[in-house]
Parts: structure tokens; sequence; C-alpha cells
């Protein structure tokens, strides 16, 4: 009997031993962030659509199928492709494929004056509405999937025929776009125009917010460019663009109160370098800092007291929550926090973000760490722990580790010799350090 008690004693401490998570085992700080871009970036190949090569929406279907492909979120996930292929977590060659596999389908998907739709089914390229009237074009994604285009011609810089060939399709995409015709004859960009719905949606895109690339790229244009009017008369004319408050602290002088949710600081920067970025409106490295810093010291505060928050676990931003998809921010702080947020913010507070990593990382137990990395969100407060991931906020934690790493995407987009002439024509002065 106590042989037999013996072997179950044993034979349970060896399934326990079997099933430690591996995130028990304590890397240094730089594999554990090479661990967390790998994982990271299965999303956009291991779970990448198979005919259009894609990123999907999101992991989980969420009232429609998974079908359903990202735009902006496939912008994100061609810079994350390049750093997997830069740190040799996959080939060069099978990098350079899939982003050829992307570029064919966008040439041969619905467009509309060449830009591309929130949505698109990726099987067969036709628009998926993201809502009713919204069946058309949208400038702001397709700035970002832009952003992520360009970048990859600046990385497939080799002289074979799989990287001409590629650069040269993104070439012919690029010019496409025109950038122009979305002002509607105004002095603003516009965010939407629909075949059936024309402008209904009167959307002009105003600062400040994530669309600041939109009118860069806009003015960068080598064949459809805005006037610099439209930026100075468009962008900066709303009533959320100049702020010039403080809050603990830290100045913040275009936004929101509190800053808005954090993706502000990133979507727009994950090719634009804001280090030495200025024009007369602000310094974009000092604004983004310090939106970081806020939302950080916001957590530590915790005037709403929600469980969990703290020096090692912070982070508002826009993501799923327990009832929805909602940008969480300090003017909107519901008890979510968005692992993105701070993971996203690594050049702004790289301190203050490792120290989440490592949390979100040993101490969560698992509950947000899974086949593609972090999950999207989670509420101690509420014990909801979300199990899916969304295109947009995968994106931005690979793309911005590495640039806090090597700052290898912001140097090849910043090399572009279209974008630096269209921050000149905006005026702009950049330094990139």
């Amino acid at each position: 009997m106590m042989n037999k008690l013996r072997i179950l004693f044993i034979a349970i401490a060896l399934l326990l031993v079997g099933c430690q998570s591996a995130n028990n085992v304590r890397l240094t700080d730089e594999a554990l962030m090479d661990t967390v871009q790998r994982q990271t970036l299965k999303y956009f190949t291991d779970f990448a659509h198979p005919i259009s090569g894609m990123a999907r929406e999101r992991s989980d279907e969420c009232n429609y199928s998974n079908e359903v492909v990202a735009t902006g979120g496939t912008g994100f996930g061609i810079m994350a492709i390049i750093v997997g292929s830069d740190r040799k977590f996959i080939d060069r060659n099978q990098a350079a494929d899939q982003i050829q596999k992307i570029a064919n389908f966008l040439d041969t998907c619905d467009r509309y004056h060449g830009a591309w739709s929130h949505w698109y089914n990726g099987s067969t390229g036709k628009s998926y509405p993201f809502s009713r009237t919204d069946n058309g074009g949208d400038l702001v994604e397709t700035a970002f999937l832009i952003q992520g285009l360009l970048t990859a011609r600046a990385y497939f810089n080799l002289d074979n025929n799989q990287e001409t060939t590629l650069r040269n399709k993104i070439t012919k995409l690029w010019h496409e776009v025109d950038w122009n015709w979305y002002t509607n004859n105004s002095d603003s960009l516009y965010w939407h125009w629909s075949p059936t719905f024309s402008w209904a949606m009167n959307m002009p895109i105003k600062g400040w917010n994530e669309c600041l690339i939109t009118y860069v790229l806009a003015a960068s244009s080598p064949t459809h460019p805005i006037d610099t009017n439209v930026y100075h008369s468009g962008w900066t004319a709303s009533n959320h663009f100049r702020l010039e408050k403080s809050y603990y602290g830290h100045e913040l002088a275009l936004g929101f109160p509190y800053g808005g949710p954090l993706f502000f600081a990133h979507y727009s920067f994950l090719g634009l370098n804001p280090k030495g970025l200025k024009d007369k409106y602000a310094d974009y490295w000092q604004l983004n800092q310090n939106h970081a810093l806020i939302n950080y010291n916001y957590c530590v505060d915790n005037p709403l007291k929600f469980s969990g928050y703290g020096e090692e676990c912070w982070g508002l931003s826009a993501s799923d929550d327990y009832e929805g998809y909602v940008a969480h921010s300090p003017t909107n702080d519901r008890g979510v926090i968005s692992p993105t947020a701070a993971l996203a913010s690594f050049p702004y507070t790289p301190q203050q973000s490792m120290d989440a990593l490592k949390h979100f990382y040993y101490n969560m137990d698992g509950k947000i760490w899974g086949e593609y990395g972090f999950t999207d969100a989670f509420s101690d407060e509420k014990n909801w722990y979300a199990n899916n991931y969304l295109a947009i906020d995968q994106g931005p934690i690979v793309v911005m580790i590495e640039n806090y790493r090597s700052a290898k995407i912001w140097n090849l987009f910043s090399s572009i010799p279209e974008v630096q002439l269209g921050l000149e024509r905006l005026g702009f002065t950049y330094t990139g350090k």
C-alpha cells in the first residue's frame, strides 16, 4: 500500500512539474522581448488569411466570420512581419512571399479612387461593410496600410526578382491612392467615401487623434498630393486639437484631457519616428511620451479604486472589454487594462512598460498569455479575461517593442524620400534623435 501511495505522489509531482507554465521560467529582458515579439507575430503569419495573406480582424468570429480581414491591421502586420524577418523569427523569403501575396490581393480587390475599405472578404476581395454606410473607401485605414507597405518597400531592397517585383507592386499601389480626391473639394481630408452613399458619413479627419499619418502620406504622395493648407486648415481645426494642460506634472500641448486612449500615441508612430519631430503645433516626442506617462500615473493613482491597477499593471486604450469594444482612457475608465497600451508605449516609457510586461507574463498565471501572445484585455475588477486577439492591438506590440530595441521600423520609414518631402511640405522639422 505504501509503495502504491509513493508511486501516486511521484506521479502527481511529475504531472505538476510538467504542467508548470513556461512563464515561470525567468528570462533576461532581451529574451523576454524576443519571446513576446515572436509569439505575437504568429497572429500575422500562422493566423493570416490563407488566400489573401491579410490579417484577420480578430481571432474570435464575433458576429462575422474569419473571412473578414482588416486593412489597417494588415498594415501593422506587414511591419510586424518585417520585424520577424529582421530578427530571424521567420525566413526573409517567407516574409517577402507573404507580403507579395497581400500586395497582389490589394491590387485586385474593390477600391475607391485608389483607397481601400476598412474590411474585406479575404477570399473574394469584396468590401465587407464596417457599417451600413461605411461600405467604400476608408482613408485612415488606407494610410495605416500604406505606412506598412512603404516600410516593406524600404526593407526589401535586394536586387533580385522577388524583391524587385514586390517593390514595384507597392509603388504602383501607393501611386494609385487619390488622397487629394478625398478632400471633397474642401480644406480637410475626409475619412470615408461610398459609391452608394457618397460623402454621407461626413467625417472630416480632424486632430488630435490617431490620424496624423493620413495627412503626412497625403502630403507625401508623388501623384495625388494634398495642398498644405488642407493640413493647417483641416487637421488642426478641431475643438480637441490644442489643449495646453498639465496632468501629473506632464504637459499636453494637443489632444483630449488626460490624452485620451493610448493608441493615439501608437498608430501613426509605428513608422513615423516622433523623436525630433516638431512643427509649430507640438514636439511630438514630448507629446507622446507625456501622454504615456499620464496614462501610467493615472493607473497608479487609480482614483476609481479598480482592483489590479498599479505600477506594474497599467494601460488604457481601445480594446475589447466585458461589454464590447470600448475606447478606454482616464476619462472613460471601466477597470479594463489593455496590454497593447503599455507594451506599445515601450519607446516612451521603457521601465514602466518593462514592469508591465513582466507582470503580464510572470504574475498573471497564464490568464492572458496564449497562442498569439497576450490576449486583448482583462479586468481584475470584473474577473474577466479576454481569450481573443485583435489585429490592430497585436501589431503595435511587435512594432513598438522593436522601435524601442533598435528603431528598425522608424529608420526604414523615415528613410523614404517621399515621406521626407511630405514632412517638409507640411512644415515639420525632423532630426530622428
